[in-house]
């Protein structure tokens, strides 16, 4: 009797098998998953996104969690997933990079978690050491924090904790920062954020199903009241994954004179996935500024990126300004306090003022083999009312644009137009440090023959030569310090009045001559307290001495500048 039964037992056990095979489906993955709040109770209701991180950030489904909390989908295509999840009074969650594998079904955990229970635990510090799986102080959860397991149809389990292995820093947004710095990166320019003691704030806020808007400020009263608002507003949740909305703001009044300063900035990108190999960023900017009189401009600009093959993708770009650079480097928050120091500068022309500008066009195809690329570029640049940059004796001059806290000053260097190529490298080597390398042959403007301010036109005294250029760059982490360290150096043949191959510079985050950048955590301190310091220029190179009445003018494409401080992040 015993044998006949068990005899039963096993063909039960294969007819479920055989069912469960005939069930499945081939070349889909499953994911499963669990909202919990704070408590570790169940969230009923949550509306789930999965968001392709493969196929340029589209939506592919959405989904409600059941009364248990769990969502559940067993259609999807292999690859790296972001899962965004929101529930009515909760902070949104968004968790990236999980990795859904062909035949196998993916557990994920999301906790939401309140604005009071975040600051609660960002107040008081934990009475014994937390274990590896507690959740942070960080007001949205964390991949490499929770528990990610996957097993196959067999019921073992063949992974845990983070597929993809160690920690994803950009799941880890802090909610707002506070930042107080002294000095500018780019002096000389009333456009641009004050060489002067100024505070900074961003916020960093989730509005439903309307995406995420992150704002910053900044206000310095140093000879004379000096203020910027910027704003932008990303309804996917990512710069990178979907459209996005810049609006800038800036007024400052100089000195005792009343002499003011207003500018205005508004740029709105759309994003376009043209079946799976072909991406199109595209949109335009606004841009009104001046002093005393102002000047306006429309100015559009594209993307297209194409996927060759495994491995090859090619760009074509047209734009008139380079692309912010700061996104992904610095973090979301940081990046929204650069947004300040987004308008172009302002310059005068015969008496009027004029905004730089110009259009770059640009074809380059793109390599990726493991964790280094190859990148091979031709462009051509034709800009107008160039500005140079310059310190010394500026009142000689009526059309140079005097700096209000420093002896920098801006010239109009005239109209430029040349081809250019670039060949570049970058390469990840570990978790913590990636190098850079970039060759150019691009035009720049250049001095022709002895620069004089008595004559009767100084930018008679320009042209356009070609240049060859080398640069490289190391960023990275020291592991017990957690110095963030980022370093770069670019050398150009011949003398330069202007910057050459600014695409390149902000694709690659590199500046002329030697640019550091350091971030130190401060220790002992509760919250994310960090002292920053950014060299721009640091070894004083590229100057070009001017005769006049100040021998002491000097006209540089960058000068040497230093901004420092102390950031608060929670």
């Amino acid at each position: 009797m015993k044998s006949i039964v068990r005899t039963l037992g096993w063909v039960m056990v294969g007819v479920l098998l055989i069912a469960a095979s005939a069930s499945a489906k081939p070349g889909f993955g499953t994911l499963s998953g669990v909202v919990l709040d704070p408590s570790g109770t169940p969230q009923m209701g949550a509306s789930v996104w999965l968001i392709s991180e493969d196929a340029g950030g589209r939506i592919v489904s959405q989904l409600l969690s059941n009364q248990y909390g769990a969502f559940f989908t067993d259609r999807l295509k292999p690859g790296t997933y972001a899962v965004r999840v929101s529930v009515a009074g909760f902070l949104p969650a968004m968790e990236r990079h999980v990795t859904v594998v062909s035949n196998l079904t993916t557990l994920l955990r999301v906790q939401v978690d309140t604005v009071f229970s975040s600051l609660d635990t960002l107040r008081r510090k934990p009475d014994a050491p937390t274990e590896e799986d507690d959740w942070k102080w960080v007001l949205r959860s964390s991949t490499a924090t929770r528990t990610i397991m996957q097993w196959d149809d067999s019921g073992n389990t063949i992974a845990s904790n983070n597929p993809l292995g160690g920690d994803l820093p950009d799941a880890q947004h802090p909610r707002a920062l506070v930042q107080v710095t002294n000095g500018a990166l780019k002096p000389g320019s009333a456009s641009n954020l004050p060489s002067a003691p100024a505070t900074a704030v961003s916020y960093d806020q989730q509005i439903g199903s309307l995406g995420r808007m992150l704002v910053a400020g900044q206000m310095s009263l140093d000879r004379g009241a000096s203020g910027s608002f910027a704003s932008v507003w990303l309804p996917s949740g990512s710069a990178e994954n979907g459209p996005e909305t810049i609006f800038v703001w800036r007024q400052s009044k100089f000195g005792a004179g009343g002499v003011e300063f207003q500018g205005m900035r508004l740029d709105h990108t759309e994003q376009i996935t043209l079946g799976d190999r072909i991406l199109l960023r595209a949109g335009a900017e606004y841009l009104r500024a001046g002093i005393v009189t102002s000047a306006s401009s429309l100015r559009p600009h594209a993307q297209l990126t194409a996927t060759l093959a495994s491995g090859w993708m090619a760009t074509v770009i047209f734009a008139a300004n380079p692309p912010s650079e700061q996104w992904g480097r610095t973090g979301a928050l940081e990046s929204a306090i650069d947004e300040l120091d987004s308008l172009p500068p302002v310059l005068f022309h015969n008496g009027r003022p004029v905004l730089e500008g110009g259009w770059h066009q640009e074809v380059g195809v793109k390599k990726t083999v493991g964790n280094q690329s190859f990148e091979l570029a031709a462009f051509h640049d034709s800009s107008r009312n160039q500005a140079i940059f310059g310190t010394g004796g500026a009142a000689t001059n009526p059309e140079f644009v005097q700096d209000a806290f420093s002896s920098a000053f801006l010239y109009d260097g005239g109209n430029s137009s040349f081809w250019g190529a670039r060949a570049a490298y970058r390469k990840k080597l570990n978790d913590d440090w990636e190098v850079a390398a970039i060759y150019a042959w691009a035009g720049a403007l250049s001095p022709e023959g002895v620069l004089d301010t008595t004559s009767p036109d100084l930018r008679d005294n320009f042209i356009t030569r070609t240049h060859h250029s080398l640069s490289g760059r190391i960023t990275g982490k020291i592991p017990k310090s957690q110095t963030q360290i980022s370093a770069s150096y670019k050398w150009v043949s011949g003398t330069t009045l202007s910057r050459m191959d600014q695409f390149g510079e902000a694709a690659y985050q590199m500046d002329p001559n030697l640019h550091l950048s350091i971030r130190q955590p401060l220790p002992g301190l509760n919250g994310r307290w960090e002292a920053l310091a950014d060299f721009s220029n640091l070894l004083a190179q590229g100057y070009v001495t001017v005769n006049g009445q100040d021998s002491r003018m000097m006209l540089a494409p960058v000068l040497r500048s230093f901004r420092g401080g102390v950031s608060f992040q929670f």
